[in-house]
């Protein structure tokens, strides 16, 4: 089963934290949207594959109308192999949403969205430059669940340093209480040269403490775990069912197309991404082909995104998979690694399968680069 991703770049105004590819003007709407309908055609590349999800990613989504959306999803459907019912995905930020908004999406194929919430705290929101206040996000969340919409996600930002322990505890219980079935919780991170990183070396916003952010991780895990949350993937807490079958599918290296600026796909070959620039972007299209760069994956390669992506799932890191995958040399090299963690509380060890602990998710980047194989080290 493979899934296909579709960017929507535009964005009313950039969130000081963010670093994806966006634009806040949509003057060139109508021609994006013709574009993604023509890429749809392009990458055709899947025969024999089944698509089971379709995911609308931004940017702002929501920014679509039903329309738009209907035109797109019928592209998928006459040009691919579709499951039936798939996991079709929508990302809306709160201020988007509206009665009239809603009866839209109803006309559409979504059957799963996803809401930007980030925290239900204003000086959280102001902290992060998002629009929406906090009285939107819960007006968005209940009236969905009210039009039908059961499977929901909504996101939520740790660490913010306006946020502290009692407030992320109250986010928490308020997603609960309000009965959202799946939670997406990521610490915040202030990558090089967005606002944020700017703001904070100007000193004109507080850093971010590792402390407090590691503190609202345990608690996450705790809290969420008690409420009868499932903890499939680092970033990510569901009710039993209700896992993202389209962002499961990344993690188990599961082919994907990416369609839009900046998007990637992956066909377990090779990875390609498309160019973060609309213009070029749209030139590139309407001249019948696709401005991206491609990298055909190495067998190291392939086992390092293996390894990275099984230690964020709760499935962990099978050993006979990995034989199965790239042989008895890898297997060796993984389990001599594996034996500097004989004694520690970071990962949890049985006869076929390793995983991290909640004490080994705090330290998941640098347990997962330990088993890493550069290039060069097999030459």
């Amino acid at each position: 089963m493979a899934g296909i991703y579709i960017h929507i770049p535009f964005c009313k105004k950039k969130c000081h934290y963010c670093n994806f590819y966006s634009t806040p003007s949509v003057k060139r709407k109508d021609e994006l949207i013709q574009s993604l309908h023509k890429e749809l055609i392009l990458q055709k590349q899947y025969p024999g594959e089944t698509i089971g999800t379709i995911y609308f990613g931004g940017g702002t989504p929501s920014l679509l109308s039903g329309d738009e959306i209907k035109r797109l999803t019928d592209t998928v459907y006459a040009n691919y192999q579709i499951e039936n019912n798939p996991e079709v995905t929508f990302e809306v930020n709160p201020d988007d949403i509206s009665i009239q908004k809603i009866r839209e999406l109803k006309t559409t194929a979504i059957n799963r969205i996803s809401i930007g919430v980030q925290s239900f705290f204003q000086q959280d929101l102001n902290y992060l430059n998002r629009i929406h206040s906090p009285e939107q996000a819960e007006y968005a969340v209940k009236a969905l669940q009210d039009a039908g919409f059961e499977n929901m996600s909504i996101d939520l930002i740790y660490g913010i340093p306006t946020l502290g322990l009692e407030n992320w505890k109250k986010n928490l219980l308020k997603a609960v209480e309000m009965q959202v079935p799946h939670i997406s919780a990521y610490a915040i991170t202030v990558e090089p040269n967005t606002n944020l990183d700017v703001l904070i070396r100007h000193e004109k916003r507080q850093p971010v403490s590792d402390t407090e952010t590691a503190q609202q991780f345990r608690f996450v895990m705790d809290f969420l775990r008690g409420k009868n949350y499932l903890h499939y993937e680092i970033s990510n807490f569901c009710q039993p069912g209700f896992e993202s079958k389209h962002n499961k599918s990344y993690w188990e290296n599961i082919p994907y197309l990416g369609i839009g600026p900046s998007a990637h796909s992956f066909n377990n070959v090779s990875r390609q991404w498309n160019c973060s620039n609309l213009n070029e972007y749209i030139a590139a299209i309407m001249d019948n082909y696709i401005s991206c760069e491609t990298e055909i994956l190495t067998l190291n390669q392939k086992y390092n995104e293996y390894v990275m992506m099984s230690f964020r799932t709760s499935s962990g890191v099978s050993f006979q998979k990995l034989k199965s995958l790239f042989g008895e040399e890898y297997l060796t090299i993984f389990q001599g690694i594996l034996k500097n963690y004989k004694n520690s509380d970071r990962l949890a060890l049985s006869d076929d399968v390793t995983s991290l602990t909640d004490e080994g998710k705090l330290f998941a980047d640098s347990i997962i680069a330990d088993f890493f194989i550069v290039d060069s080290e097999r030459e």
